[in-house]
């Protein structure tokens, strides 16, 4: 499977991963007043997520599988004039 088949799916998960665990971790934070480190541990839980989902984004920066669209970005103007 090429990579750019599996980055952009991985990056909808992780995000997906993320709001659950903000979620989980508010549900906690509600439920439990602060009597345990349940909030806290899916808030590590959130952490890591967001580790992985920034590196995984910095990954397909810097091989060119994700990319700016932007009318603004200077380099769609060069790739399309092909200097």
């Amino acid at each position: 499977m090429p990579a750019a088949m599996w980055l952009r799916p991985a990056i909808v998960i992780l995000l997906l991963a993320l709001l659950a665990s903000l979620l989980s971790s508010l549900v906690f934070l509600l439920r439990d007043q602060g009597g345990t480190r349940r909030t806290v541990n899916w808030l590590g839980v959130r952490l890591a997520l967001a580790a992985m989902l920034m590196s995984l984004i910095g990954y397909g920066l810097y091989t060119g599988q994700l990319g700016s669209r932007a009318p603004w970005d200077e380099r769609r103007g060069v790739e399309a004039t092909g200097q």
